[in-house]
């Protein structure tokens, strides 16, 4: 059973043993009558003579030495309290003798006795009379009917004779719905009570051990509980190139939090990834297949798909933000966008046309399957194209016709390389991916950077929603329909690391909604 583990069974058994004590304390209170009780200890039993069979005095100056009778004497500290639980009147004392407590001191005779009381008990000396029954007779002390408040005590201090240091020391007495009985010290060094009685020390230190050992659990155990998006199977994820490093990342996030789960990134471009959903879909519902759901496919692009896909469903997972970049070479910082259309129109063929050095410019673009070269198109060519392709190899022109030379290439990482390579070079890249890359920079447009962070408050137009497209809605406990919550919600901090605004943020969120594609 999965909630059988130690943490919820120490959980248990900390509620158990909490809900015992407080049950049993409540059952104590009201059926256990409430005893009172007269303790009794002995705290000194000393020789004070030099002829004790046990522990007797090496030297003795004084009257300790000058009476005879002194040779086998010793002391006796008997401390006499009430330790129970409620007060004890002279009235509660039941035997039939005028006194109410008898002390015998085995084999030895009392020969004197002092009697004391702590300050602000004085009161108590009142009662230790021999009209009270204070008296002794051989190794017999007989204590007066004495009232205690709960925690009261005397003390008495006995010179005894005859016997050795350590014999039976007994008081006896009869207690009302009580008793009389030997006890141990109750109080700390410095003479006060503890706060806590020895059951309630037991049970708090009881409590705090599992407490202490169900948090060292929680703390230590070798891993979280798996995310609430968790589910198994294989699942291939198609399309952008520019967000597979997103993909990528997320899916490796996901197989560690996921056990038997198991996801391919295999990213073509965002055009490519669509067709080959819809195409893949299509022949996996025909035949033997028909009314099994949707295969096991998933496909980001950067932008919505054509109106020609009607079966494929969408969710918008964020916003990219994608950049211009430019050869080192070319010092130039920001572009104006009809400055960015005349490039990709081949209007501009030398940088020193637009203030920049005396350096033919090369165009660096990406496949028709992109869609980040979709992006640019739509956003800042205004749904122009750009200029046939004139070079294989981004050196030369192969087609005399064209003004610049532009070259296509298949990957992000491709452009990128090759821009920071050949002087004159500009080219687009997801945002991440052109930063910290040498040889090149970024380009600010319309005088404002590319940033995610600053969406809500700019006009950065370079922007698109990353969509992730499914061939119809995948079904709730399905690999592809638990990748898509875990992009939106515990792998958020993977999509905003790459330089994406996550759209189930409440800033995403806004940008999503309004920024609809033109």
């Amino acid at each position: 059973m999965d909630w059988l583990s130690a943490e919820n069974t120490i959980a248990v058994l900390t509620a158990v043993l909490g809900l015992a004590a407080t049950v049993g304390a409540l059952w104590y209170e009201r059926r256990v009558p409430r005893r009172k009780r007269i303790g009794y200890r002995v705290q000194l039993d000393t020789a004070i003579g030099d002829n004790v069979r046990t522990g007797g005095a090496n030297t003795r100056l004084g009257l300790f030495d000058e009476t005879p009778e002194m040779s086998d004497a010793t002391l006796v500290l008997l401390r006499v309290e009430n330790d129970g639980s409620q007060a004890v009147s002279d009235a509660d004392y039941s035997g039939r003798a005028l006194h109410g407590l008898t002390a015998v001191f085995a084999g030895r005779t009392v020969r004197g006795l002092a009697v004391t009381a702590p300050a602000g008990d004085d009161h108590l000396m009142e009662h230790f009379t021999p009209g009270a029954g204070l008296r002794y007779e051989g190794s017999t002390l007989c204590v007066p009917r004495v009232p205690l408040n709960r925690g009261q005590h005397y003390k008495l201090l006995v010179l005894l004779t005859g016997g050795p240091v350590g014999g039976d020391i007994t008081l006896s007495g009869g207690i009302q719905a009580g008793e009389v009985q030997p006890n141990r010290s109750t109080t700390t060094l410095d003479g006060k009570p503890p706060l806590l009685s020895r059951p309630a020390r037991l049970l708090t230190v009881l409590l705090t051990l599992s407490v202490v050992t169900l948090a060292s659990i929680i703390v230590l155990r070798e891993s979280d509980p798996p995310p609430i998006e968790c589910t198994t199977g294989e699942l291939t994820v198609l399309g952008s190139t520019a967000f597979a490093p997103v993909a990528e990342e997320l899916a490796t996030a996901y197989e560690d939090d996921c056990p038997g789960s198991e996801i391919t990134v295999d990213a073509h471009g965002s055009a490519a990834g669509v067709r080959e959903l819809d195409d893949r879909g299509r022949a996996f519902t025909g035949g033997a297949n028909r009314g099994k759901g949707a295969p096991p496919l998933l496909a980001f692009s950067d932008g919505p798909k054509s109106d020609g896909l009607p079966r494929l469903a969408e969710t918008r997972v964020a916003v990219s933000v994608f950049a211009l970049v430019l050869n080192d070479r070319v010092p130039l910082r920001n572009l104006t966008l009809p400055q960015v259309r005349r490039l990709y129109r081949g209007d501009v063929r030398n940088w020193k046309e637009l203030g920049g050095p005396d350096l033919p410019v090369v165009l660096v673009s990406r496949g028709s399957s992109s869609g980040t070269r979709d992006t640019l198109q739509r956003r800042l060519l205004a749904g122009a194209f750009e200029i046939k392709a004139s070079s294989n190899d981004c050196l030369g022109k192969d087609d005399p016709s064209v003004p610049v030379v532009r070259c296509e290439l298949d990957s992000t990482d491709q452009v990128l390389e090759t821009v920071g390579r050949i002087p004159g070079a500009v080219g687009y890249s997801e945002l991440r991916s052109a930063r910290g890359l040498k040889g090149l920079h970024r380009l600010d447009l319309e005088g404002h950077a590319p940033s995610a962070d600053q969406l809500t408050k700019t006009g950065y137009p370079y922007r698109e929603i990353e969509y992730a497209y499914t061939y119809g809605q995948p079904p709730a406990d399905s690999l592809a329909a638990g990748f898509l919550a875990y992009a939106r919600g515990t792998g958020l901090d993977v999509v905003r690391t790459h330089g994406h605004l996550p759209c189930s943020t409440p800033e995403g969120l806004r940008v999503c909604g309004d920024d609809l594609p033109r």
